[in-house]
């Protein structure tokens, strides 16, 4: 049986986490907290932890601040984040501290009872948009100048200095569809959707 504790400091979706992992015969929930200092104000009475999962967003000590402390007292323990939080900057700390699972928050329960066995069994798991994160954040960076052909590069100049397609198209020697077709390569690599947005990426340094 999966000695389980919960960690989450809003009392509906503590209790109603807490009243599905109890229903469930693989686990056996031993400790539910509303703070990382309320986890270690019941955590004498529970000699062991098998998964912890926990807010970050937390009353006192992040749940991130916690994991390190958590880890120490429970050293065999696996600690998954389940969070609103999806920046890369909290999923890269969480996962340096020691987590081994990150979860959306409204991730499917019976999705996070898989997540829950899985790692228990010696995995890890994250929510597909938190292992997108964690692959981009973890690429090798690339400047837009390296994205932008030479042809886009000039055709982005051409649009800061405010010329139409049809201007673009003769200051570079081209025609008007392809003109089209570059800015909509440009769009695309450049993750905008406008030409304003174009302009300021560039006149930002960031193009």
């Amino acid at each position: 049986m999966i000695q389980l504790a919960l960690i989450e400091d809003d009392v509906v979706v503590r209790n109603y986490l807490a009243a599905f992992f109890q229903r469930r015969e693989e686990l056996n929930c031993r400790i539910v907290a509303a703070s990382v200092e309320d986890f270690f104000a019941q955590a004498g009475r529970v000699e062991q932890l098998d998964i912890v999962l926990t807010d970050i967003g937390l009353p006192g000590k992040s749940g991130i601040e916690g994991i390190p402390e958590i880890r120490k007292r429970y050293p065999e323990a696996a600690v998954i984040i389940l969070s609103v939080y999806i920046d890369s900057d909290r999923i890269f700390k969480a996962l340096c501290a020691g987590a081994v699972g990150y979860l959306q928050k409204d991730t499917a329960m019976e999705e996070i009872l898989d997540c829950i066995n899985i790692i228990s069994r010696g995995g890890a798991v994250m929510s597909p948009i938190i292992a997108r994160k964690v692959v981009e954040y973890f690429a090798p960076k690339r400047s837009y100048n390296e994205l932008l052909t030479a042809k886009e590069q000039q055709v982005v100049a051409a649009m800061v200095d405010g010329l139409s397609y049809k201007m673009i198209a003769v200051r570079l020697g081209i025609s008007l569809e392809t003109v089209r077709q570059h800015i909509k390569n440009i769009y695309r690599k450049l993750q905008v959707n406008s030409k304003a947005e174009v302009i300021i990426k560039s006149l930002k340094g960031e193009i």
